[in-house]
């Protein structure tokens, strides 16, 4: 799926903005006397990331009053992505713009469009594991924008506690607490089929148990020697949407609902989980502001509870354009963000949904549950990235292959395969070695 975490279609991943930059009268970096730099941010429109990127802007310009910041705000998915690629090689883009780390960073020709900060100040404070997500060839080009965020299993504690079931740390247990919930007349698994990219969920958390079964696997995979249909672990997450399907767990008219219907589910306690990413919660907070304390997070259960762990989506970024004129300024202007006055700045408009990627910052006391919940997986290192931050391979269909095995119409090992098929184009035409 397109776009974050990474490569998600939600309205958390992938964004993308144009604004038109207006210089200081002096026409370069520096600020004329008397006069401004103003700088133009492109970033995204889910309400999330307009909060944040206007929290960040706002700090940044209350302590830098010299350099003013416009931000734009344009939808995101599919047409944001050709908006920046578009912008990027024509030479038109914003001097500052919002975007996904990990692999969709590579189609952008990083060394090619926006300015490298390897070894510059801006990156004191971003956390060294950061780096390789928002990095090619190796050269880093960008900064941590939002926080981590965990894909797994967003659940109801009130349920939970109401039924007296404990957080399951495998795929047995995991079953075992959706029957008793499903005694209950809850729903034990949300399922919002409309939205076609929230059915990879069951897919794309499953890659923490995948990595502990086959650890060379992303590697593997990239070089074409691994495969999804021939890698037992692999074809995990495609089983377990088949079999919430075959015991009747899921929502009734799961291939019409919505997103935000599955989020108030949940919230409301009419469904007990629901396999999603933890960014979604905080813009629910308005409306629903239970959110922070009744929804919980836990990984995708395995087969071994001594083994349990979470998959994370790193943070996405901002970036500095190459054809920028105002690159001093862009460059404060990330290292702010990259600093923990920037995070303070974002904590005061977004409650977080997960730890940031800045030395020095730490979740507030009010950080939302499934925040704390994610912390404990990172605590115990028991935590790994998504495959997009570890493979450029991503299928463009894959949701559509999620849609059909969870609706029953194909069965798991198929899909797997023709995922397998659907990656092979790409891998391709990046031209990787082995394909």
């Amino acid at each position: 799926m397109k776009s974050s975490p990474p490569m998600l279609k939600t309205a958390a991943a992938v964004l993308a903005i144009a604004v038109l930059a207006s210089c200081g009268t002096s026409g370069d970096d520096e600020p004329a006397a008397g006069g401004s730099v103003t700088l133009s941010f492109l970033t995204g429109s889910d309400q999330s990331t307009v909060d944040t990127s206007k929290a960040l802007a706002d700090a940044f310009m209350k302590a830098n009053p010299d350099i003013k910041i416009e931000i734009e705000n344009q939808p995101g998915g599919s047409e944001g992505d050709n908006i920046i690629k578009t912008r990027l090689s024509t030479g038109e883009m914003s001097d500052v713009f919002w975007y996904n780390s990990g692999s969709l960073l590579q189609a952008l020709n990083p060394t090619q469009t926006m300015v490298d900060l390897t070894g510059d100040p801006v990156l004191a404070d971003v956390q060294p594991d950061y780096l390789p997500v928002v990095s090619q060839g190796g050269k880093a080009f960008g900064v941590p924008a939002t926080t981590l965020a965990g894909g797994g299993i967003l659940y109801n504690r009130k349920v939970y506690e109401r039924l007296g079931l404990q957080v399951p740390k495998t795929w047995d247990e995991f079953m075992a607490n959706n029957e008793k919930i499903k005694a209950a007349n809850i729903t034990p698994v949300i399922t919002t089929f409309k939205d076609t990219w929230t059915s990879q969920l069951f897919v794309l958390s499953d890659f923490y148990n995948v990595q502990a079964a086959a650890p060379t696997f992303a590697a593997d995979y990239t070089a074409g020697k691994a495969k999804f249909a021939t890698t037992p672990a692999a074809i995990g997450g495609f089983q377990h949407l088949a079999d919430v399907h075959a015991k009747d767990y899921v929502n009734k008219g799961f291939g019409s609902a919505v997103l935000d219907q599955g989020l108030k589910m949940l919230i409301e306690g009419t469904g007990a989980h629901y396999p999603m990413l933890t960014t979604l919660l905080p813009a629910q907070l308005a409306t629903y502001p239970q959110t922070a304390t009744d929804v919980g997070f836990f990984g995708l259960p395995g087969d071994d509870a001594a083994k349990h762990g979470a998959t994370v989506w790193e943070p996405a970024a901002l970036y500095i354009a190459k054809t920028t004129e105002h690159l001093d300024a862009a460059k404060k202007f990330l290292a702010f963000v990259a600093s923990p006055a920037g995070t303070d700045a974002v904590t005061a408009a977004v409650r977080p949904s997960g730890p940031y990627r800045i030395k020095g910052s730490k979740l507030p006391e009010d950080a939302l549950q499934v925040a704390k919940d994610l912390q404990v997986y990172i605590d115990q290192s028991a935590t790994a990235p998504a495959l997009e931050f570890l493979s450029p391979i991503k299928g463009p269909s894959l949701e559509q292959i999620t849609v059909a095995v969870g609706s029953g119409l194909t069965p798991p090992a198929e899909g797997a395969a023709q995922y397998d098929q659907d990656v092979e184009k790409q891998a391709k035409q990046l031209g990787l070695a082995g394909w």
